[in-house]
């Protein structure tokens, strides 16, 4: 019974793409891009961010083609 009322305490995160019926993830909006990289500019894991595993490789592709038309960084200074 315990086992059961620890994974009751575990809240599910929601994908926000989903959420707002998000079909693409446009690459020159560095704002939304930002939100899901860290301060050394690495791509955060979905199960912190809490994306669908669909959402997170758009967020991949994303990032990486901001990243090589310089509109975000490589590394954050």
């Amino acid at each position: 019974m315990a086992r059961k009322e620890d994974l009751d305490k575990k809240k599910h995160k929601n994908c926000s793409f989903c959420v707002d019926k998000i079909d693409f993830i446009d690459f020159k909006d560095a704002s939304k891009i930002r939100r899901y990289l860290t301060e050394a500019g690495k791509i955060i894991p979905r199960r912190i961010t809490g994306t669908c595993a669909k959402h997170q490789r758009m967020v991949a592709t994303a990032v990486k083609r901001a990243r090589e038309a310089t509109i975000i960084n490589y590394v954050f200074d």
